[in-house]
């Protein structure tokens, strides 16, 4: 009789030294990794000793390139997993078939592009552009974006006895061996020392202070306050802070030097904080939120989790710079940008849709279902604050540039002019799809580190098609197609 119970004694006395194997493995994996040193702990970022307000990686360097600084574009890329990776990729795939012609050269729109903020899934199409540029389009799809990351991150965890006695460590999580991973697989080892070398887009990668929530951006100016280098810092392990979601992910930890290089901060924050103090204000607000950053007595230590908890849509970095400079002119000015005329916002959001399914059910929702309305409820909601905000800034940035620019001078509105100042916004939405199917179809991708190839193609395509039918857009590229024709009329002295 085959399948009895006598059967299935012989591999009942195997269980022991099934057992006993698996215990040796994992001594084996404790005593490698302890003696490895380090890889029971985080790499460490390094200490400044001199605070120096012109070096590294930020914005400053905004208008070091060559394509001149009237046209000014933006882009911010949100969170959400892989999905957001590939429908940021679909709005760089865009700009790159876009020929614009400025000055009479021609163009492609995505070379003009100034900066990229981009937060969780949508930091690593930011980042690996800025580090690979054109090189993006040939491998990002087969080493990200059509990649089960999420499978090869497990399998990393679950069957390599070296992770497991690297993660027995209190000092080394997901997180870090997360930012071993794509150190190695999908950004090369590079570092912001990389990212510098290219210059303009400035790519801003953005993730969040888990004690106080706030936004805590990789460039210089950030590391100023803690008085650390980033030029030295994986670029890998940004990105890893970035999309440290919360409870799936462990915080990313950063050492705080401040105090050691003599760092000051920006005098406006510094005037906002002295009697009286406008405790409803803006700035106030970003001077308070810094304050906790400049003791490193009190705070040696900084833990980053997902950048979508404190702005999933990446945009906060751009307001907040103007913020700190008090107008759009002044922070124009010191990015060297005083001569731009057109200024471009292109919003990638790949938010998800809310799960409405539990207002058909008396029971009481699940603890699961109730921890995710709550994160993509509170995400939604900033999100629309967000952008309202960026809206209603327009008209008053708008006045206060030519204020700057044209002094006591007649403010004229024809191309070139001093006056002459306009802003564009695209969200790249899946609102803006017209079919519901397909609406909810894009909201119901999971936000993972795994798509099938299909779905990433279509979320390209639909990038394209919500981009090039965007109101904004075609306006831009009109504005465009008119000033060129304004350059060619002859002068009235010819």
């Amino acid at each position: 009789m085959h399948g009895g119970i006598g059967d299935a004694l012989p591999a009942a006395g195997l269980f022991p030294q099934v057992r006993l194997k698996i215990l040796v493995c994992i001594c084996l994996a404790v005593f490698l990794a302890a003696t490895s040193g380090c890889s029971l702990h985080y790499p460490v970022n390094k200490a400044s000793d001199r605070w120096d307000p012109q070096a590294g990686y930020r914005g400053s360097k905004l208008g070091e390139n060559e394509n001149g600084d009237e046209l000014l574009v933006l882009l911010t890329f949100s969170g959400g997993g892989t999905r957001a990776a590939a429908f940021s990729y679909g709005v760089l795939e865009t700009l790159r078939d876009t020929e614009v012609s400025i000055h009479g050269s021609k163009k492609r729109l995505l070379d003009q592009v100034d900066m990229i903020s981009g937060v969780s899934g949508g930091s690593f199409t930011a980042a690996y552009y800025g580090l690979f540029r054109d090189h993006t389009f040939t491998d990002f799809e087969s080493r990200f974006l059509k990649k089960n990351i999420q499978a090869e991150l497990r399998n990393a965890i679950v069957f390599n006895p070296y992770n497991w006695g690297k993660l027995l460590s209190p000092y080394f999580d997901r997180s870090d061996l997360a930012a071993e991973y794509y150190d190695k697989n999908v950004f090369d080892g590079a570092t912001f020392a990389d990212l510098l070398a290219h210059s303009k887009p400035i790519i801003l990668i953005n993730a969040t202070d888990m004690v106080h929530g706030t936004r805590f951006a990789f460039n210089q100016d950030t590391f100023d306050v803690i008085c650390s280098d980033l030029l030295s810092f994986p670029v890998a392990r940004a990105c890893a802070a970035s999309s440290a979601v919360p409870i799936v992910l462990s915080p990313i930890t950063l050492r705080n030097y401040a105090g050691r290089c003599g760092y000051e901060m920006p005098k406006a924050l510094h005037e906002a904080m002295q009697p009286p103090r406008d405790i409803s204000s803006r700035r106030f607000d970003l001077a308070n939120s810094l304050l906790p950053f400049l003791d490193s007595k009190s705070k040696p230590y900084i833990h980053l989790v997902d950048g979508g908890v404190a702005d999933n849509l990446g945009l906060r970095a751009i307001l907040e710079r103007v913020t700190l400079f008090g107008d759009p002119w002044t922070t124009l000015s010191y990015a060297g940008m005083k001569n731009v005329h057109k200024i471009v916002f292109v919003v990638v959001n790949a938010e998800t849709a809310t799960d409405t399914k539990w207002d058909r059910f008396e029971r009481i929702p699940p603890f699961r279902a109730m921890l995710d309305s709550f994160s993509s409820i509170g995400i939604w909601r900033y999100n629309v604050e967000t952008l309202a905000l960026l809206r209603e800034s327009f008209s008053r940035w708008a006045d206060e540039i030519r204020g700057g620019r044209c002094g006591t001078k007649a403010i004229s509105l024809e191309p070139g002019s001093c006056g002459d100042v306009d802003f564009y916004l695209m969200e790249v939405s899946f609102d803006a799809l017209d079919d519901e199917g397909e609406r909810n179809y894009f909201k119901r991708l999971p936000t993972s580190f795994v798509l099938k190839p299909e779905e990433v193609d279509r979320l390209k395509d639909a990038a394209h098609r919500i981009l090039t039918n965007s109101k904004d857009f075609k306006r831009l590229l009109e504005d465009l197609r008119k000033d060129e024709d304004f350059e060619r009329q002859p002068s009235c002295s010819q």
